[in-house]
């Protein structure tokens, strides 16, 4: 009894304080509008997912819809804007900051298996059929999600200036859709790395079907495990330094600077922290993702980025911000994914189609309100005196 005072108390503080196209149905059959015409529905099944509605925060409300106690009808992105009003009426909630991790080989392998390792299918089923697992990019708002991809790949190769027998390094491959493209379309020579076996085998295999084994392989490492000195002309990282850890990053561009030539280009596109003090998203979100989707990320600020790449004798030369491709990236992937969630949690399992449902249009929303960004950085080894091996503009960058 004494709960359920509690609870109606704190459905009438929401009622005061929230206005957003949402409707919850509590478990007992009363409904609680948040506004006269709602465009999503959150269903909660018993009086202990109510207790999300009492100290509401992000992660309390996901954990309840993954746990199975609520269920979302209609517009799930409304939903998670409903939510989010929600976690911010009742108490304003400052974002922590990311404690240190500590980021060992084991520890970054299983972290990757975590994420990466759900199965070759379950990414299939939302992704471009390239299987590109990082930010697109649109040149228009009617481009295909595949389309937006492949100007990405071509943007990062411009960018880096890919010519005909250069020897290229991709760190983290993914399915290596970046390594063929730059091996068919600029004829480098690409070696792509990754800790995923999954990625590593259907990358080799896509390898060989497109007859590119002579100048294109994909290998499962570590990074810190690479070779030699001056080994390559170019190397990109895509989507991989939120995986390092922010004690790791002078290691980690240290690693780029020790096996690229000198003058060589180096670009690093990753997500980035909107906070210069590399707090995580506030309100439950960061912990969310920790908990259940990206264990051990730490998101630097963008300052942080360019800070250590260049105490590594990098040159940074170019910076771009791609926020607003990657929220309309991510309503691609969530839009596919709804359409085929009986699929994908048949690829994986019902509480992890649940996690990932709102992985995909949290992030888009995240990325539309601001709450992180994405940034590629372009630079050059320079660790003696001399000219740049760049043009005076930036025009390479585009095609005319």
């Amino acid at each position: 009894m004494f709960r359920d005072k509690q609870i109606d108390l704190a459905i009438s503080r929401l009622k005061a304080n929230v206005h957003t196209p949402l409707r919850v149905v509590l478990w007992d059959g009363r409904e609680v509008a948040f506004d006269d015409e709602a465009r999503a529905t959150i269903r909660l099944n018993d009086a202990h997912a109510a207790e999300a509605l009492r100290r509401p925060s992000l992660l309390a409300l996901a954990r309840a819809y993954i746990d199975g106690e609520a269920e979302i009808e209609g517009d799930l992105r409304e939903a998670i804007r409903g939510a989010e009003a929600i976690s911010r009426a009742i108490a304003p909630r400052t974002a922590r900051a990311f404690a240190p991790e500590h980021h060992s080989r084991r520890d970054d392998r299983d972290a990757i298996h975590h994420h990466y390792d759900v199965s070759n299918e379950f990414y299939a089923l939302w992704l471009d059929p390239r299987m590109v697992y990082s930010c697109a990019y649109f040149r228009t708002d009617a481009d295909s999600l595949a389309a937006a991809q492949v100007q990405k790949l071509d943007h990062i190769c411009r960018k880096l200036r890919l010519a005909p027998g250069e020897r290229f390094l991709d760190i983290g491959c993914g399915w290596g859709a970046l390594a063929i493209h730059a091996a068919r379309e600029y004829g480098v020579d690409a070696t792509g790395i990754t800790l995923s076996q999954n990625q590593h085998r259907l990358a080799t295999e896509r390898i060989r079907e497109a007859g590119l084994e002579g100048r294109c392989r994909v290998l499962l490492q570590d990074y810190r495990d690479l070779a030699g000195e001056e080994r390559f002309d170019k190397v990109a990282s895509v989507g991989m330094f939120e995986h390092v850890g922010l004690a790791n990053l002078p290691a980690y561009f240290a690693v780029v600077r020790r096996v690229l030539r000198e003058k060589g280009l180096f670009l690093n596109h990753g997500i980035t922290s909107s906070d210069v003090r590399n707090l995580e998203v506030g309100m439950g979100a960061g912990e969310f993702i920790e908990q259940y989707v990206f264990p051990k990320g730490e998101l630097p600020h963008l300052h942080r980025v360019v800070h250590d790449m260049s105490a590594q004798d990098f040159e940074v030369h170019d910076v771009e911000s791609l926020r607003p491709h990657y929220a309309k990236t991510l309503g691609s992937w969530s839009a596919a994914f709804e359409a085929r969630l009986v699929e994908a949690a048949a690829a994986s399992s019902e509480r992890t189609a649940r996690i990932w449902r709102l992985y995909l249009a949290g992030c888009a929303h995240a990325f539309e309100q601001g709450w992180v960004s994405i940034h590629q950085v372009l630079a050059s080894r320079c660790t003696r005196p001399g000219p740049t091996e760049l043009p005076l503009t930036r025009e390479w960058m585009y095609p005319r």
